[in-house]
């Protein structure tokens, strides 16, 4: 269950709210579940005039104010309590017995206590209730509700366990909230919807931040990556001078001005400390381009995946969780980085993965240094390779940096699962699921073209890549492998690397050593992006010619016989540009 209490000063209007038809005729028989004494008018329910029984209802309830004599500032306590989706729906009479627990555990009307505050718990719908009550006891003091939601969640707590409802318990640490990113509130929720909008100001603004910061070496390159998306920055500073804190905020066009939200607002490690440590961590300089500008794209998101795969073992069963606060927090660099400079076919996706993995972050502060300055040097090298086009090459390494970042998400809702973060994990599941989407609209075509070119290979050809996938892996992940739709995709494939003179054992040895294969959805396809990559292999054409394919087998055969086993390649990374080289702009 999730409760959240609001504060305000009109009573009789949060009535005619809870007992209305709701913004959208989302309530439905509207009713008392609960109430202080069990005697109170429900205009739901009792006979005569609902507008009437209304007024009563709020005079019964404010007695205790009036009765005060002095202003009480925002008397009403308003909190609703909401079940879970996959929970049972409750009876009336459960509602009430948890509403009692819930205002005496909060403070309204502590248990034997005769001079408790008034209050109600209406129903209009399945899964929630909604405690209203005035803040003013019978003994004409103010209710106690200092550290009210804490007590009130501890409760939850216990009411989830005794009535079989899910277990958010772990949702109700100060970890997991100081993790998470803030979220909108109910006046900028409906904004967001008269207007239109997909996503509130603030998640906007969060994802505009993030995208700015993601890769950025330093806060003049920070400063002027906000400024290129339009987002308003307000540094506060000390009377020393020294800066303490970020403002940020997005242009409104209108009188009333834009609206400004501090880093903490936005999420925890978007205050000014956390920007500046990651700024402190340095980025390590992109590789130098190859001279031809269109292949930047693909070489950068070739170079990024690579470091997303050395990621995998930090989310061992034994390692801390500073490497995994590190290694989330990197990959959402990456993430971010990848939405914006991916082309339309794929970007939506791509931002709601990124949306998703931002809950899948740890309270820890420290962050291992080492392991966040890679991942923001892999989202450095995809900012400087430049915007994709989404065909060619630019399409296949898409297909391959997205198999390496499905894999990341699937180990990150491994590692939390095995923490009994479950929240976390499904945040992370849902974040894999998105980069699946994104990644079959990428290698949909080339897996059909290397697929056909698969089945068109000559028996003694086929039989060969078999042989060498059985002497590679183990027993069952070969079985599973060559049973695969995918697997005609990954022969061709290792058909074409032998043809350039690559020894197919070696690259298979090498891929697979990579981990995570057991986790995949499609093996196969996971081994076809990253041999590709490895060998330098060319984008995937519409298949050749039985003619054609033959002529490969025969110069792949004669190559082997001349040299005695194929060549084998090793790639070298490039050298990192020295840090007084001039930075390439595009």
């Amino acid at each position: 269950m999730i409760s959240k209490p609001l504060r305000g000063s009109k009573t009789h209007g949060a009535l005619k709210y809870l007992f209305g038809p709701g913004k959208a005729n989302e309530h439905t028989d509207a009713h008392i579940v609960a109430s202080w004494d069990g005697f109170a008018p429900d205009p739901g329910r009792d006979p005569g005039d609902p507008d009437a029984i209304l007024v009563q209802l709020r005079d019964a309830l404010d007695l205790h104010v009036v009765r005060y004599g002095k202003p009480v500032t925002k008397h009403v306590y308003h909190r609703p309590v909401r079940a879970d989706p996959t929970d049972r729906i409750l009876s009336d009479e459960e509602w009430g017995t948890i509403a009692r627990r819930i205002v005496a555990a909060a403070g309204i009307a502590p248990d034997g206590d005769p001079n408790g505050c008034r209050w109600i718990a209406v129903r209009h719908a399945d899964d929630h209730i909604h405690i209203l009550a005035t803040t003013v006891r019978a003994d004409l003091t103010q209710a106690r509700l200092r550290g009210d939601q804490y007590r009130v969640e501890d409760e939850l707590t216990k009411i989830e366990s005794q009535y079989g409802l899910r277990d958010l318990s772990e949702t109700r640490t100060r970890e997991y909230r100081d993790a998470i990113p803030k979220r909108a509130k109910g006046k900028e929720l409906h904004k967001a919807q008269r207007l239109g909008r997909e996503g509130t100001d603030r998640d906007r603004l969060r994802t505009a931040v993030r995208q700015a910061l993601a890769g950025a070496a330093d806060e003049e390159e920070f400063t002027a990556r906000l400024a290129a998306k339009g987002v308003l920055l307000a540094v506060r500073r000390a009377p020393s001078g020294d800066v303490t804190g970020y403002k940020f905020a997005l242009p409104t066009g209108d009188e009333s001005g834009p609206i400004w939200f501090s880093g903490s607002k936005l999420a925890s490690d978007l205050t000014q400390p956390k920007i500046q440590a990651r700024f402190a961590l340095g980025v390590d300089q992109p590789a130098s381009p190859t001279p031809d500008p269109r292949t930047w794209p693909a070489d950068g998101r070739h170079r990024a995946s690579t470091t997303i795969e050395r990621a995998y073992p930090a989310f061992d069963d034994d390692q801390d969780a500073a490497r995994a606060e590190a290694l989330i927090r990197g990959g959402l660099e990456v993430l971010d980085t990848l939405a914006a400079t991916s082309p339309t076919l794929s970007r939506k996706e791509l931002h709601q993965a990124a949306r998703a993995l931002e809950y899948t972050r740890t309270a820890h502060t420290r962050a291992a240094g080492a392991d966040l300055r890679a991942m923001r040097s892999a989202a450095r090298e995809l900012l400087h390779a430049g915007p994709a086009t989404g065909r060619g090459e630019d399409g296949t390494a898409a297909a391959t940096i997205l198999t390496s970042l499905v894999l990341l998400a699937v180990v990150i809702a491994k590692w939390h699962a095995a923490q009994g973060h479950r929240h976390q994990a499904d945040a992370a599941r849902t974040a894999a699921d998105h980069l699946r989407a994104a990644y079959t609209r990428h290698a949909a075509k080339p897996i059909a073209h290397l697929t056909l070119e698969g089945r068109l290979l000559p028996k003694p050809d086929h039989d060969r890549q078999a042989d060498a996938v059985r002497q590679t892996l183990p027993a069952d992940q070969a079985i599973r492998l060559l049973a695969e739709d995918n697997w005609a995709a990954l022969a061709a494939t290792l058909a074409q690397a032998e043809a350039t003179g690559h020894n197919p054992t070696t690259l298979l040895t090498n891929a697979a050593g990579r981990r995570e294969l057991a986790t995949a959805d499609s093996p196969a396809a996971v081994l076809t992006w990253r041999i590709r990559r490895d060998a330098n292999l060319p984008t995937p054409a519409p298949a050749a010619t039985p003619d054609e394919l033959r002529t490969r087998a025969a110069r792949a055969r004669t190559t082997s016989r001349t040299t005695g086993t194929p060549a084998t390649t090793v790639i070298t990374p490039p050298a990192p540009v020295a840090p007084d080289q001039v930075r390439r702009t595009r």
